[in-house]
């Protein structure tokens, strides 16, 4: 079901459908549920035993996830397609901290943070994994 005795953290809606991270099973993992059939979706491919996931996004029909990975100490950005169940790095060259993953409704678009040059910056990307703005900085 939605709730556990774990923590349940981050939800994110796209109805029906409600996202979020929930350390059931002993790490941080990244959950789908579907409020219509009210069971948790099967996400194959998705969480791995050596990642802590945080920040999910959903789009709105439900076929891209996006959240914060960390693996050995390294925070990346992944993207992942329910529908051919592929997990992604989209942040595999940011050599920065990143965080706060968002994903538009029709799943085309990423936004995230990420800290470089001592600050944070706003990065936009394609679910393709192609950079489409460069960082999104205020200058006054």
């Amino acid at each position: 079901g939605l709730n556990s005795p774990s923590s349940e953290l981050s939800p994110q809606i796209a109805s029906p459908y409600i996202v979020f991270i929930s350390d059931r099973n002993g790490s941080p993992d990244v959950y789908l549920f579907d409020a219509n059939t009210r069971k948790l979706i099967d996400l194959p491919g998705l969480n791995s035993l050596d990642e802590i996931a945080a920040d999910p996004s959903i789009s709105e029909d439900g076929r891209y996830i996006v959240f914060a990975g960390n693996r050995q100490g390294k925070n990346s950005i992944y993207i992942y397609d329910r529908e051919t169940q592929q997990k992604r790095n989209l942040s595999y060259n940011i050599q920065a901290q990143v965080r706060n993953p968002s994903i538009n409704s029709d799943g085309s678009i990423i936004a995230f943070e990420a800290a470089t040059d001592g600050q944070w910056d706003i990065f936009i990307y394609n679910s393709s994994g192609k950079r489409i703005y460069n960082e999104l900085s205020q200058s006054n």
